[in-house]
């Protein structure tokens, strides 16, 4: 069991990394395709925001590269320096799935609510779920029965953040098919454009896969080591 624990671990590191290097040669490649139309990403960002009855968004300029994100808290898209102007295939797929994670939290899309609900708890343990861990199975190896909680505390914790990746996954899917289905209906992208747009959400939506996959893995691996300490 051990050895095809391993083995799948391996695999999916070696798959996070294949996703992480697919994302942004995708996003590279789309990002020299520019649209005929030349509305800026921003641009389209708030047009599917009207369309969908949402004014109250605000959209931002944020420092990095594929830093984008909609903060929930303050009602903010932020859109990264190589998307905020730019009309490239690549940036105009990115804004259009932030935006699609702006309607989802008008709409009331019940897992990105699912998923806000978890913040707190992912934060803590994002903090101290390792510390938890270790201290629980040095205690182990000390015959401190009290180890064997806290091991299984620190576990608990690593299932809650694995629960958030596991809602994530809905919550992406989801952005980037209302992104799809808006810059379709708007009528001013050719099918080649709207085809760059969707490689480059494809490409990123493998990324959550993989750190689900590897969250899983090691979830499993911490469990099973966990009972043989036990005996």
């Amino acid at each position: 069991m051990d050895i095809v624990l391993y083995l799948l671990a391996i695999a999916a590191l070696i798959f996070s990394v294949w996703a992480q290097i697919k994302v942004n040669t995708t996003f590279n490649r789309y990002s020299r395709s520019m649209t005929q139309c030349g509305k800026s990403a921003a641009e389209v960002a708030r047009m599917i925001l009207n369309s969908a009855g949402i004014a109250d968004v605000r959209i931002e300029r944020v420092g990095g590269s594929l830093t984008d994100h909609y903060d929930p808290r303050s009602n903010t898209l932020r859109l990264s320096d190589s998307v905020y102007s730019s009309s490239s295939a690549a940036a105009i797929g990115v804004a259009a799935h932030e935006a699609g994670h702006a309607i989802q939290h008008a709409k009331g899309y019940i897992p990105i609510k699912i998923r806000m609900a978890l913040v707190p708890a992912v934060s803590f343990a994002s903090r101290f779920t390792w510390v938890i861990i270790i201290v629980g199975f040095l205690m182990l190896a000390l015959d401190s029965l009290i180890g064997y909680y806290v091991a299984l505390l620190g576990i608990g914790l690593f299932a809650v953040a694995t629960l958030f990746e596991l809602v994530t996954l809905p919550c992406e899917f989801n952005a980037s098919r209302r992104a799809m289905e808006a810059l379709s209906a708007s009528g001013w992208y050719s099918r080649q454009e709207l085809r760059g747009s969707r490689k480059v959400l494809t490409a990123a939506a493998l990324t959550y896969v993989a750190a689900l996959a590897v969250s899983l893995i090691q979830l499993l691996r911490l469990v099973l080591s966990l009972n043989r300490r036990r005996r």
